[in-house]
């Protein structure tokens, strides 16, 4: 939840006596006359000063939940206008590459999940080789990302089941997807949108972060999430709002300090103060591929790279 009250109470007090009238009343309420005006357009464009909410310091009113699906349907469409190009942040040429990507970006980044695939698909580019590969030579390629024992565990595991339960083929469905090692809802909801063009809604800590902050649900489960955020669009937008919401958390709203004066949706945010509040300084906390930072993946879409993104460094890069 945001800071209720980001200006402490200020207000300008009414004089008892005749004072002299104090011209910085309305600059102090805002950091600066400048800012407010400059927030009142292009809010749209991150590191531009963002917009503060005309609540802001005010105790929030119960929101009916009409006006909370037209509040959320809101932020899908600004935070589209933004990342236009947002995509899957995990390189993959097929279903299974991306199923296999997905298991190991747990408890990683997608960047170094990217770094590291290319070595495995390159030995074992079916899950037959997968299958039978030996497990200290896959544990070795993919120390990189951590708790690689386990990792390769799961993906061995997978490839034999689909080796010997799918024809060599991921499946389409869910109820299959989660039969597979290591393969949960949120993978599987990866998988579908992604490599099968069936909506799905990604609940990673980033979803699970900022719809919270954004109250369009309370809930910590995300199963429970998953629901109560599916609840408020269209089916056919689930997989589009997933890469939006994780953009924006990895870019913008990040998790110890939202760039919250530089952010495209701040007049549509409860939570707005909870981080950097100043234009200038907000700025400085964005994580952008416009300002000169890489993405996460090696072969990003076309799209993006029109865009000015940049692609990330292979692993042995200096």
């Amino acid at each position: 939840m945001g800071e209720q009250g980001s200006d402490g109470g200020r207000e300008t007090e009414k004089p008892t006596e005749k004072a002299p009238v104090k011209k910085k009343s309305t600059a102090s309420a805002t950091g600066s006359a400048s800012t407010s005006t400059t927030a009142k357009k292009g809010a749209r464009a991150p590191g531009a000063a963002g917009a503060k909410p005309a609540a802001a310091g005010k105790p929030a009113k119960a929101e009916s939940r009409t006006a909370l699906v037209r509040r959320a349907r809101r932020i899908n469409r600004e935070l589209a206008e933004v990342f236009p190009y947002a995509h899957p942040e995990l390189d993959f040429e097929n279903p299974f590459q991306l199923v296999v990507a997905t298991v190991l970006s747990a408890q990683t980044t997608d960047l170094r999940v990217n770094q590291t695939t290319p070595a495995l698909f390159a030995k074992y580019p079916t899950p037959e080789d997968l299958a039978a590969a030996n497990p200290e030579e896959v544990e070795e390629i993919l120390r990189p990302t951590g708790f690689f024992r386990a990792k390769t565990r799961s993906v061995i595991g997978l490839s034999k089941m689909l080796a010997e339960d799918f024809g060599g083929e991921v499946p389409g469905r869910l109820e299959d997807l989660v039969k597979l090692p290591g393969v949960g809802r949120k993978t599987a909801f990866v998988v579908l949108g992604n490599a099968f063009g069936r909506p799905g809604i990604t609940v990673d800590t980033h979803f699970q972060r900022l719809v919270r902050r954004w109250k369009w649900t309370q809930e910590t489960d995300p199963d429970k999430i998953e629901a109560a955020v599916g609840a408020l669009f269209p089916k056919s937008e689930w997989t589009d709002l997933s890469h939006h919401v994780i953009w924006h958390g990895r870019r913008i709203c990040h998790a110890r300090k939202p760039a919250c004066g530089a952010c495209p949706i701040a007049p549509l945010c409860p939570a707005y103060g909870e981080g950097e509040t100043d234009p200038d300084k907000a700025r400085k906390l964005l994580k952008y591929e416009k300002g000169g930072f890489p993405g996460q993946r090696l072969n990003p879409p076309q799209a993006y790279l029109d865009a000015g993104g940049r692609p990330a460094p292979p692993l042995d890069a200096a």
